[in-house]
């Protein structure tokens, strides 16, 4: 880790890729998946964007895992895509209604299911 002006760089460019590494890492602890699994599939889908072009480690890569979740967990049956999109639907729509700075919030009951 790199210091600057003796604060540590974060880990994390946005919340959002601190939140998708510990939903991952919480339903590998739970047991829907093993972690070699995960990192087999992870590795897969990095490289199919890799043949794109580089990732840079931040908003691409987390997109990559993002894609990759989905799609384990609806392979494992544990979530929907209809649900998936339902969801990035309702954050989609909270984030763009949200002043500059502030938290975005997903509304009670903005996903039916």
């Amino acid at each position: 880790m790199t210091w600057c002006g003796g604060r540590p760089e974060p880990a994390f460019e946005a919340p959002w890729h601190a939140q998708l590494f510990a939903i991952t890492v919480a339903l590998n602890e739970a047991g829907h998946f093993d972690w070699p699994d995960w990192a087999e599939r992870f590795g897969a889908t990095l490289k199919a964007h890799g043949l794109v072009k580089e990732l840079d480690g931040g908003e691409d890569y987390f997109n990559a895992w993002l894609e990759t979740l989905e799609g384990f967990l609806q392979d494992l049956g544990v979530a929907e895509a209809a649900v998936l999109r339902e969801l990035k639907e309702g954050w989609t729509r909270a984030y763009l209604n949200t002043p500059h700075g502030a938290p975005v919030h997903l509304a009670a009951g903005e996903v039916a299911r």
